[in-house]
């Protein structure tokens, strides 16, 4: 069954999306490999692949409805239909500048303070778009590891499909599996170095992007991106 989600991007010309594609190698948008050396010094890229696996399959985005199957009865074109009339009821607004960060072990774009605004859009999409979502099944309610969550998070994972919402709610733009300590120093050097032009300036959220998964395990790959307004 694929999978679908509601992420946030930058609009499909944004610098920072070319950034995120030579440092991933992968284009979320087109879907297609990009070549590249590894960008971390001391490290081969082989090694480099290896630490940016998960990011790469996932794409570079910003979850705001975390990926689920269709409801039975529910069909990919109601949901786009459904998030084209949202997208155009909804208002554009501007994130905090991006710094580079570690959510645990890995590392991510994350904006430089909370915002208020794109907490409220992730909250209302998440309430908004359940009825599209099909329930978890046995497999990935193991998956999350339910006994590390808090009550409320295991709440949300039962309730809304996914633990990280509401009060949980963290933005971030993945960019790396979980790095090992001794490697930690070189990646944030390298990823202040890569991405430093495209994040001095603050984003836009200028738009709503639907994200696919065709088949278990595959590559998600920006399906359709929605104006806001």
């Amino acid at each position: 069954m694929p999978r679908y989600a509601i992420f946030f991007a930058p609009l499909a010309n944004d610098p920072l999306n070319k950034l995120a594609a030579q440092w991933l190698g992968r284009d979320v948008f087109t879907g297609t490999r990009v070549d590249r050396a590894s960008l971390v010094e001391g490290l081969s890229l082989q090694q480099f692949d290896e630490l940016t696996s998960s990011a790469r399959r996932y794409g570079f985005h910003g979850t705001l409805k975390a990926p689920f199957e269709l409801a039975e009865g529910k069909s990919i074109e109601e949901l786009e239909q459904a998030l084209k009339a949202y997208a155009e009821q909804a208002t554009s607004f501007s994130l905090p500048r991006f710094t580079i960060g570690q959510l645990g072990s890995f590392f991510a774009l994350r904006p430089c303070e909370p915002t208020a605004p794109l907490k409220a859009l992730a909250s209302d999409l998440v309430r908004t778009f359940d009825d599209f979502r099909a329930p978890l099944d046995e497999k990935d309610i193991v998956r999350r590891n339910p006994e590390k969550l808090t009550e409320r998070q295991r709440q949300n994972l039962f309730g809304w499909g996914y633990p990280y919402i509401f009060e949980d709610f963290r933005f971030h733009m993945t960019l790396t599996n979980p790095v090992p300590d001794p490697l930690a120093s070189a990646f944030q050097a390298a990823l202040e170095a890569h991405f430093a032009q495209a994040i001095m300036e603050p984003q836009e959220v200028r738009s709503l992007s639907l994200y696919e998964e065709a088949d278990a395990g595959g590559p998600f790959v920006v399906r359709q991106q929605f104006r806001l307004g």
